[in-house]
């Protein structure tokens, strides 16, 4: 059944909803027991409560990015520039895909699904008692968005359906109030790179290293839907998609090593732990 989303609130509770869902179905155990486990974690280990702080930091500094961003002179607008080199591409994509179920279920994985992913990546990988992929998350969100940050200041680029006249915002259609309510968390012209890719992108080329069966596929198959969808709503140009892709795999990758070297280990996944998420 489709529904519209009204607020924040209603995003957060079906964000809820869906971490319980996805930690049942990664885990295979009960959800309250997954997240025992990492607040267990969390309360017993300095290291990892300063880990999460830092991803906790990090995430409230794209705050004072915005703060930052007012208070800096104008920047060249490099939109037009984008548009030249794809012209029409975005609104031929959301042109022939356009229905209302897909815009729906588009919208759905963009505000609730996408942190879904990153929560339940952190708390699996804490039950499953796979520390580096912990800290390899951690890295790489961080990595994300300090790598993010000085291009939203000094390179902005405005998003597609602000733009573009034949492009429609079509998140509307399913959370009516998003610009009023979401856009706190991301300027209208912090558009490249894309996080909603790059970070989408990270989780899944760090789930394919966790072993785990069924989280490897939903993270991997959700990076791609989320991709579709930042076009099909009208948000992002395939310029910022590439841009994303590349910093997401960067990120990821750069992210494990960190973690393989502070953690002394050599590989995040071992055997013994093949048949989790079967």
């Amino acid at each position: 059944m489709m529904f519209n989303f009204h607020s924040m609130t209603g995003v957060t509770i079906w964000t809820i909803v869906a971490v319980i869902v996805l930690l049942w179905l990664a885990a295979r155990a009960n959800p309250i027991t997954v997240a025992g486990s990492f607040v267990r974690e969390l309360l017993s280990s300095r290291k990892y409560f300063l880990h999460f702080a830092a991803v906790i930091a990090i995430l409230l500094v794209n705050r004072l990015e915005l703060w930052v961003e007012e208070k800096l002179p104008a920047q060249t607008d490099f939109t037009p520039a984008i548009f030249h080199l794809e012209g029409n591409l975005v609104a031929s994509i959301q042109h022939f895909f356009e229905h209302p179920t897909l815009t729906w279920l588009s919208s759905f994985f963009y505000v609730v699904v996408f942190p879904a992913v990153m929560i339940v990546s952190i708390a699996v990988y804490t039950f499953h008692k796979r520390q580096s992929l912990f800290y390899a998350v951690c890295y790489a969100i961080i990595g994300n968005y300090l790598v993010a940050f000085p291009f939203y200041l000094f390179f902005p680029v405005f998003e597609v359906w602000s733009f573009h006249p034949d492009v429609r915002l079509l998140i509307l259609d399913s959370f009516p109030t998003f610009e009023e309510t979401y856009r706190s968390l991301s300027g209208l012209d912090n558009c490249f790179p894309s996080l909603h890719t790059s970070l989408s992108v990270t989780m899944a080329v760090i789930a394919f290293k966790s072993g785990n069966r069924f989280w490897r596929w939903f993270a991997g198959l959700t990076a791609a839907f989320i991709i579709f969808s930042i076009f099909y709503l009208g948000i992002h140009w395939v310029t910022d998609m590439v841009a994303g892709v590349v910093l997401g795999v960067s990120a990821a990758l750069a992210g494990i090593k960190i973690s393989e070297r502070k953690t002394g280990k050599s590989k995040v996944y071992s055997s013994r732990n093949d048949s989790l998420g079967q």
